[in-house]
């Protein structure tokens, strides 16, 4: 995993060797860490890989019971965990009114800028978590937030 040990633990970082742009974790308003611009970013430009360790759903169920997971459903079979190996793109937080959007591609997790993104600004994508699924509140902030990270239809 991309991190870098300092006297009080762990700090997260990212593997510049996977992202297009300058980044930079700190922490977030919307959730403990986020992944932040660090020069201009123009809309619809790739601008990091999810990487992370492949895992079957079995394993996504076991270690989804733990109490912090960066899990990504890559499709029906596979996920990729963040915590293992991630390139720092599982620090990218929820928002109702994203700024990034993950797109699928043969077998890659690609961040993709939805509009041009300013240096300083966090990175942020829907969640889009099914609304079956235990309700988890969503602390974004955005003007139109539902409230949820899950979809309400």
């Amino acid at each position: 995993m991309a991190r870098k040990m300092k006297a009080n633990g762990p700090v997260p970082v990212v593997d510049e060797k996977i992202a297009c742009f300058k980044l930079e974790v700190r922490p977030s308003k919307i959730h403990r860490w986020g992944l932040y611009a660090g020069e201009f970013i123009p809309r619809r430009r790739k601008i990091i890989e999810y990487t992370g360790e492949r895992i079957s759903r079995r394993e996504t169920k076991r270690r989804a019971e733990g109490p912090l997971n960066y899990l990504f459903t890559l499709n029906s079979y596979w996920c990729i965990d963040g915590s293992v190996g991630g390139s720092g793109a599982e620090y990218i937080n929820h928002c109702c009114e994203p700024n990034c959007y993950a797109w699928i591609y043969r077998g890659h997790i690609l961040y993709m800028s939805l509009r041009d993104i300013h240096p300083g600004e966090e990175l942020t994508i829907d969640y889009h978590f099914d609304k079956d699924v235990e309700k988890v509140p969503c602390g974004c902030g955005a003007k139109n937030c539902r409230g949820t990270i899950n979809l309400l239809e």
